[in-house]
């Protein structure tokens, strides 16, 4: 009998990591390239797999939420970062956070120990031949090497922007004599720690931060110094006007400390709410770590420490992780990728994460689950597979992939990153008027076609296919 062919995955963060263990646990055997420690990466701090840089946080929890859909399906699907992810949550209102270190330190472990997974601890600094089936999941920070390689194989220009990070500081180094423990409207344990601005602490903050020096960019970074909207850095963000903040990350809506008084007497309402809200998110299951939510920065380390010291109840903040920011590359997928995440000239080339051109964490670990399927699947002789337009995967894979669904989305000048949203889901039967009805409609529908996906993985030993 002939033995299936193995796989190889480059990068094992989240979408790496994901399609690895997916394609061990279909029974084929992989061998998993990790550039780290010997090769750093400009955002990474651990040598652990599956290294969330950014936040760590999911997005919302609710499935009536794109996020929240996203990751039930994954949920469904049995991925194990997801199911890590769980495992270690961490206290965050109505979001999936996680201990980074607990996560990633899980995740490493599950896959060092799977026998049909073999870790190799070197930079894969060129592409498989295409006898060999590959799955390309190198991230945003592929290095450079290899993006030469991958840049002279599509033929396609670079794509890129910048994306950031947000600082963390000790939890006992904030003033709670004027911070204090509070979830939006009420909603749920208090699990953010909020640090309240009247308008003339707020007005000296934003001046502070506008004119603050920022870390200096490569020549070659200056002539394209694209941001990525869904994730700005909070001094761009200031830049675009003085109330920007406070409709974003600095909203404060739906946050009161009772020590203001009845939260119901609106004219104390009224005299004591504040003007703006810093909010800080849970980093570790002990409490000792919390990152600003919203606050990506390209500052300078010296100037964060002095101007968000400037927010009321961290002047006295101990930073443990200086914000940062860095260059991400993904690549013109639409041109180049299939629904199945095959290239379209090499078959037994698969594309994975935020390489592809999805955003967040979740449509991250979704790619890499739908690659890792197909992988197996192929190296086992069987048809790959493509997910429902209608489920939330499939919607992410449509846009970032040359399906015609999504054609008319993707015709544009700028091949531009994106994050799981309800507008990539096509119009229900029956039209719903009422926005939060239709979001559970789209739930509806979408976990149903998972569910006859998994049904056809149990009946089917050949063959598998979905519409």
């Amino acid at each position: 009998m002939k033995e299936d062919p193995s796989v190889i995955v480059i990068g094992a963060g989240l979408a790496g990591s994901e399609a690895a263990w997916q394609i061990a646990n279909a029974g084929v055997q992989v061998t998993l390239f990790e550039m780290r420690p010997k090769k750093r990466s400009p955002a990474h701090h651990s040598t652990e797999f599956a290294e969330l840089v950014c936040s760590n946080s999911f997005g919302a929890l609710s499935t009536d939420r794109a996020a929240g859909l996203l990751q039930e399906e994954l949920r469904e699907l049995k991925s194990i970062v997801i199911a890590k992810a769980d495992q270690h949550a961490v206290p965050a209102g109505g979001a999936l956070a996680v201990d980074r270190s607990q996560f990633s330190q899980s995740i490493t472990n599950e896959l060092s120990s799977h026998p049909l997974i073999k870790i190799v601890r070197e930079e894969c600094s060129f592409l498989p031949s295409a006898k060999q089936i590959t799955v390309l999941a190198t991230g945003p920070l592929t290095s450079e090497s290899l993006a030469e390689e991958i840049k002279e194989f599509t033929g396609e220009k670079e794509c890129h922007f910048f994306d950031a990070a947000s600082p963390i500081i000790t939890g006992g180094s904030i003033d709670f004599t004027t911070a204090f423990r509070a979830s939006r409207y009420d909603k749920g344990d208090a699990d953010y720690v909020n640090c309240p601005m009247n308008e003339e602490s707020y007005l000296k903050f934003h001046s502070e931060l506008i004119n603050a020096e920022q870390a200096e960019l490569k020549d070659f970074e200056k002539e394209s110094a694209l941001f990525f909207e869904g994730c700005l850095p909070i001094e761009e963000l200031a830049k675009r006007g003085i109330e920007t903040m406070r409709f974003g990350p600095l909203k404060p809506i739906g946050l009161w400390d009772p020590r203001w008084g009845d939260v119901n007497d609106k004219s104390v309402r009224m005299i004591k709410r504040a003007h703006a809200v810093v909010q800080l998110r849970q980093e570790d299951k002990a409490g000792q770590l919390w990152n600003l939510v919203g606050f990506q920065t390209n500052l300078k380390w010296g100037e964060q420490k002095r101007v968000f010291r400037m927010i009321p109840g961290l002047s006295n903040a101990e930073f443990v992780r200086f914000g940062v920011m860095h260059r991400n590359t993904f690549l013109e997928s639409p041109k180049l990728i299939e629904p199945s995440l095959q290239f379209i000239n090499r078959k037994t080339l698969f594309a994975a994460g935020q390489l592809t051109g999805t955003e967040g964490y979740a449509a991250a670990i979704a790619g890499g689950w739908l690659a890792g399927t197909n992988a197996a699947l192929l190296a086992k002789g069987l048809n790959t597979i493509t997910l429902p337009s209608s489920t939330m995967i499939g919607a992410l894979i449509n846009f970032v992939s040359n399906s015609q669904t999504s054609a008319r989305i993707q015709n544009k000048k700028n091949f531009q990153p994106m994050p799981a949203n309800f507008g990539l889901l096509p119009e229900l039967d029956n039209r719903v008027n009422k926005k939060r009805e239709r979001y559970k409609k789209y739930r509806d529908r979408a976990l149903g076609q998972i569910k006859k996906l998994k049904e056809t993985f149990s009946n089917k030993d050949s063959s598998i296919t979905t519409n």
